[in-house]
């Protein structure tokens, strides 16, 4: 009756982790990656969770650059983007793309294809967002490759990117906004953030509306926590002021925080509002911010408050960000994340059951 989807990324294991810190090369991690990635699969499907995904065990750096890591027209001093975990404030940097034509050396669909070869559940793929990839080309321009051109070509890999993913059998191809919070940030103005969603629909466009019911949208509050990086005055931003353009963006699946929200009902609220009729949304009912495992009735209970906002056939369940996103952070081990996850998939059923009843 409510679906139920996992975001992304479970930490990694330590034995794979070691070999990436150390530098192993492509032949020595691909056998520490094949058994990631089965090991991955079978946890999720363990969890009685009804659609996985490969845990981004295979994006070796991180889900913003993954398309163009190592490309030969990119240098590695781009744009910067502060990042916050439990061990402090980091930063990462996106590579700057140096000369046109812009083109992805890697589609998202190798891992699900590599996913797939393992799960007898569906899989579903993450992918990050064209305006994420936007932020590759520098301030001050490159010669004879205009942005208008990058765009072109940037909007065209991406629909590239879902294309071949749909034909690679995913569930769902959900498109990481990771940029939003930064959008707020950067321009409280609004006008970063109206572009990034002008970018994100001139994508979706190409699309019918049938498979843009397979696309799905997820924007992390993840991106917020960063008031310790960037000075207390970015303390107050809002993630539900983020909400209503994230609606104006045409996918068919949203997928929001609210479990780690400091007031979920008016996070519910917002997305009642300003949600349209064919858009399904999907509450986070765990908080992987938070390293106490959540307890199936406590599920449960988030499930039965977002179905006081939002009708059950267009409600499901998920987490509210991945488990590990950046840099391998250690703080919330395998064990603990599946438990989520576990803790998730049994709330969502028991949840489900009293909301039938109740129909």
């Amino acid at each position: 009756m409510i679906p139920t989807e996992p975001i992304g990324s479970i930490p990694r294991p330590p034995e794979l982790v070691a070999a990436i810190r150390a530098g192993a090369a492509a032949g020595e991690l691909a056998p520490l990656l094949d058994a990631a990635v089965r090991a991955t699969v079978a946890e999720f499907e363990a969890t009685g969770s009804p659609v996985i995904g490969d845990g981004e065990q295979g994006k070796l750096q991180n889900f913003w650059s993954y398309p163009v890591q190592g490309a030969a027209n990119t240098a590695p001093d781009g744009f910067r983007i502060p990042v916050s975990n439990n061990a402090g404030g980091l930063h990462h940097r996106m590579p700057r793309l140096t000369h046109g034509p812009f083109r992805y050396g890697c589609y998202a669909d190798q891992y699900l294809r590599a996913a797939r070869r393992h799960a007898t559940r569906p899989v579903k793929q993450a992918i990050i967002s064209p305006s994420a990839l936007s932020l590759l080309y520098p301030h001050d321009g490159i010669a004879g490759y205009p942005r208008e051109q990058f765009l072109e070509d940037l909007v065209r890999e991406h629909e590239t990117e879902i294309r071949r993913c749909l034909e690679a059998g995913a569930h769902k191809v959900q498109v990481d906004f990771a940029e939003g919070p930064l959008a707020m940030r950067l321009d409280p103005s609004g006008a970063l953030l109206a572009s990034f969603v002008h970018l994100n629909n001139m994508a979706l466009d190409r699309f019918s509306s049938a498979e843009r019911a397979l696309i799905g949208l997820h924007v992390s509050p993840a991106g917020i926590r960063t008031a310790n990086v960037l000075g207390a005055a970015d303390a107050g931003i809002d993630y539900a002021e983020l909400l209503p353009a994230l609606f104006e963006i045409r996918a068919g699946s949203f997928y929001i925080a609210v479990a780690g929200q400091p007031d979920p009902e008016r996070v519910l609220r917002i997305a009642r509002d300003y949600a349209r009729p064919d858009q399904c949304v999907f509450a986070g009912v765990t908080d992987p911010a938070n390293p106490a495992v959540e307890t199936a009735e406590e599920v449960r209970d988030r499930v039965l408050l977002a179905a006081r906002y939002l009708a059950p056939h267009r409600l499901g369940t998920t987490d509210d960000t991945g488990f590990a996103p950046f840099f391998d952070d250690d703080s919330l081990s395998r064990a603990t994340a599946f438990a989520k996850v576990r803790a998730r998939v049994e709330g969502t059923r028991l949840a489900a059951a009293i909301l039938e009843g109740s129909a």
